[in-house]
């Protein structure tokens, strides 16, 4: 049976989800202005193909000291009001078709997981390979439990998780819409670019991939936003 591993940020919904969950944050005066001043900056070099390494690491500093039910709660409403809008319909009805042929569904992203959770929970997706921030006496030391999952970090833990359930890479849809999931792509059987970037488009094209396009997002169709 066919497994589908999704990334999320411009796959799955329109822009980061770490940019929508720092907005919520922001605007609950959990964290200050001067917490994501450089953010803008990171998605433009993300962009353009130079992406920090480190940026994971980095960010979640920024989130030190704040109790996790209140990192919960600003994820749930971070997904209600900005994420859910922000979903491409294209992506909501294929993880559909997906899930209704009894096919597996999860996320492998850069984001943490405490963001990406009440995305899980609207697609009924299994859980997802994600970032994870280590908490201390119930608040975020600002550091990572872990590694970053980022460019072959997140190919070697879906990789791990696949041989754990004796899943064959060639059983594995993998959709992304990054050069930064090359390592992925190439390992999966059947690699799909998602919205690429323009260097993902051309090893797409080189390879004979499948390239699709999501436009609409549920926020978008009258009645839904």
């Amino acid at each position: 049976m066919a497994i589908h591993v999704f990334d999320v940020d411009y796959t799955i919904i329109k822009k980061p989800s770490s940019w929508y969950f720092l907005l919520e944050a922001l605007g609950k005066k959990a964290i200050g202005i001067g917490n994501i001043i450089r953010l803008p900056f990171e998605w433009l070099r993300y962009k353009a193909g130079l992406p920090n390494q480190d940026f994971i690491e980095e960010a979640v500093k920024r989130l030190a000291g704040i109790e996790k039910s209140a990192l919960e709660q600003l994820a749930a409403a971070c997904f209600e009001r900005r994420v859910r809008r922000n979903i491409y319909r294209e992506a909501a009805e294929l993880v559909e078709k997906i899930r209704n042929r009894g096919e597996e569904v999860f996320f492998a992203t850069s984001s943490i997981s405490i963001i990406i959770e009440p995305l899980e929970k609207f697609f009924g997706a299994g859980e997802s390979i994600a970032s994870v921030l280590e908490f201390s006496e119930g608040k975020t030391t600002g550091r990572l439990r872990g590694a970053g999952c980022f460019g072959g970090k997140k190919k070697a833990a879906v990789e791990a998780r696949l041989a754990r359930h004796s899943i064959k890479p060639e059983n594995v849809y993998f959709y992304s819409d990054s050069c930064t999931d090359l390592p992925l792509l190439e390992f999966c059987g059947h690699p799909v670019a998602v919205n690429p970037d323009r260097f993902l488009a051309r090893e797409a094209k080189k390879h004979g991939w499948e390239i699709l396009r999501f436009r609409e997002t549920l926020g978008d169709a009258p009645g839904t936003g």
